[in-house]
């Protein structure tokens, strides 16, 4: 039986085998039965501070095994875990703070500084940090020791909001996503089984602790299955690779930059054995059929796609561990999960290999957006949530990631998808990377605008590769300028940086789209 709070998702393990590892971080290793320990202290804790069940509590945390005992502490005395994003700037984290109202803000060493600056402003804000003491700064270490080490259990309804974390869209503040005990329960369940993760497997994360890539896809799979995590600072490829070798890492979660990244780093992988994983996840982009082979060839294990947002389940398309994978494939839908592809109205259902938006409807859909009726009501209709991502479904019924719909460029009234495009760049033998955004054009309304990385630097002109999707591609869709990037631009979470490079391209490109 699962627990009914997400705050004892290793409660199995802390039972049954309170002395396996839970966690590695650099040479500290926590068992089952310390983390727990740790949980209940921080609940305690934070309790003692007059936190009560439903207060917000901000989580600010470069990676650290502490995030762990704070985000499920937090949990356990059934207030509201907000895990910040410290890759966004101050203006918006100091946004996250006030909009969440949090009644405390728990820091690592790593964030100490900056935590304090932004809490400094605001009132009746507790500040729980890792470091020296300043005025006003409770130490960490020193409230977890005073604290109990146990904590009276409470009951927990499945509906109860155990965590808030804040998505950034391209406009606006950002939203505060409102996730349940109960939800978030059922998708770390459905993850274990589609990974089929035992308490044998070890994870490594090198991606942030508070994105839903390291959350959905090791976290709460491997916690919920007494397996262990990996925990390091960063992503660094040649102290991945290290790690690997070191603590014996069966499972790698990632995106396709960080993969590549690693590939190339040909003398780590010779000085290291990494033969122990067994299968890695890949999220956010399309992994290219090379990737998969070289991959294969050095790791001698698979890469299994899948599509999550953090409102959204978090994951309701995936590709199993063992079974039929397709290339370019998010995957299927999971068993209790409804995904459906609708045209513009938002209800018809397209046909197969037509490009639809993608709406879903499963157990761990988030209940909403806090304090934001409106904007809830026009996501989430009916028990649907609108994703505002595009897909087709084949005749096997595996989903393909076309694009966001906010990224369709409409040329002279012809939808263009840049995933399309960039599926015909790369297969060109030089370019390593593709990301296509939109420019104005004074007559068409918006163009096709191509950022590429080369293999072979300076061995590819842009006519060439302008000839070389016109000869594969529409004519409407090719790129009408094509500029060469060292690397593209990645945001905190991994993924390319459209909205920077469709700031280049705007103020790159003239009316016309050619090169001002």
């Amino acid at each position: 039986m699962l627990p009914d709070n997400l705050g004892y998702l290793f409660d199995a393990a802390a039972r049954l085998t309170p002395d396996a590892p839970a966690v590695f971080a650099g040479d500290r290793v926590l068992s089952f039965g310390e983390l727990d320990e740790r949980c209940d202290r921080m609940a305690n804790a934070l309790a003692g501070l007059g936190v009560r069940r439903g207060d917000r509590v901000g989580l600010m945390f470069t990676n650290d095994f502490r995030f762990l005992e704070s985000l499920f502490g937090t949990m356990r005395l059934g207030a509201v875990a907000v895990p910040l994003n410290i890759r966004m700037g101050d203006e918006a984290l100091t946004h996250v703070l006030r909009d969440a109202e949090v009644s405390a803000v728990v820091a690592n060493q790593g964030m100490a500084e900056r935590a304090c600056r932004l809490v400094a402003p605001m009132s009746g804000i507790h500040l729980v940090v890792d470091g020296p003491s300043a005025a006003g700064v409770i130490e960490y270490d020193a409230v977890l020791r005073a604290a109990k080490p146990s904590f009276d259990r409470r009951p927990t309804d499945p509906g109860e909001i155990c965590m808030q974390p804040y998505t950034s869209g391209s406009t606006g503040n950002p939203k505060g996503v409102l996730l349940t005990h109960g939800g978030q329960m059922w998708n770390a369940d459905i993850m274990r089984k589609a990974l089929m993760v035992d308490d044998t497997d070890r994870a490594l994360v090198a991606v942030p602790l508070f994105h839903k890539n390291a959350m959905a896809g090791a976290v709460k799979p491997f916690m919920l299955a007494g397996g262990s995590l990996v925990i390091l600072p960063m992503f660094d490829a040649v102290e991945v690779i290290r790690a690997i070798d070191r603590y014996r890492v069966t499972y790698l979660t990632g995106v396709p930059a960080m993969y590549k990244m690693m590939l190339a780093e040909t003398a780590a992988l010779s000085r290291h054995d990494v033969t122990s994983v067994k299968f890695a996840v890949c999220g956010s982009a399309e992994v290219p059929e090379e990737l998969l082979a070289e991959f294969s060839r050095v790791f001698g294990a698979t890469i299994a796609e899948s599509y999550g947002l953090t409102e959204g389940g978090p994951v309701p398309l995936v590709n199993t561990r063992w079974g039929l994978k397709k290339r370019g494939s998010c995957g299927r839908e999971f068993p209790g999960c409804d995904v459906k592809l609708v045209g513009d109205d938002g209800a018809t259902d397209v046909g197969v290999d037509v490009v639809g938006e993608l709406i879903t409807r499963n157990p761990g859909l988030a209940h909403g957006y806090w304090k934001l009726p409106a904007v809830t009501a026009e996501r989430f209709k009916d028990g649907w949530l609108r994703t505002g991502d595009l897909f087709r479904r084949d005749a096997d019924g595996y989903y393909y990631f076309v694009g966001r719909k906010d990224d369709m460029i409409n040329v002279a009234g012809e939808n263009v998808y840049p995933k399309e495009i960039e599926d015909i760049l790369l297969r060109h033998p030089n370019l390593a990377d593709a990301c296509v955004v939109p420019a104005p054009h004074d007559v068409k309304g918006e163009v096709p605008v191509a950022f590429v990385r080369e293999r072979e630097r300076r061995a590819t002109s842009e006519e060439d590769v302008k000839r070389f999707f016109l000869e594969r591609g529409a004519p409407y869709a090719h790129p009408r300028r094509v500029f060469f990037l060292d690397a593209l631009p990645l945001t905190g979470a991994g993924k390319i940086d459209r909205g920077t490079l469709k700031k280049i391209a705007a103020e790159s490109c003239d009316a016309h789209g050619k090169a001002s």
